[in-house]
């Protein structure tokens, strides 16, 4: 048998082993807990239209455009390897630049207090 095969055939055998054992080994006791709707916390007898504050997601905005900086800044320690690095940290600087002049703006603003 060729090795491909061999492993091939292996990798098939050991996912549906694994696939029947997970249907049997885990222990199924629902508990009234479990089985309600809401089982974060919440009281789900009272009323669905409580009062929001919007700054949470003002915080959750500005951690998604700060962790896009990362993803976006991920590709730098390869741009030394081009013919000319210089422009690859020119563009990564003027990223930087440009988020943190948007972090300044917004701290001047208050975006960042969360209560007044």
């Amino acid at each position: 048998m060729n090795l491909i095969t061999t492993i091939m055939m292996i990798s098939a055998l050991l996912t549906t082993v694994l696939a029947f054992v997970s249907f049997w080994l885990p222990q199924m006791n629902p508990d009234p807990e479990k089985l309600s709707p809401y089982e974060c916390g919440f009281d789900p007898l009272g009323t669905a239209r409580l009062p929001f504050s919007l700054r949470f997601f003002l915080v959750a905005i500005l951690f998604l455009l700060f962790d896009l900086e990362i993803a976006l800044l991920l590709p730098l320690p390869w741009g030394d390897q081009l013919t000319s690095p210089v422009t690859t940290f020119l563009w990564a600087s003027s990223v930087l630049i440009l988020l943190t002049l948007g972090l300044i703006y917004e701290w001047l603003q208050g975006g960042l207090e969360w209560a007044e």
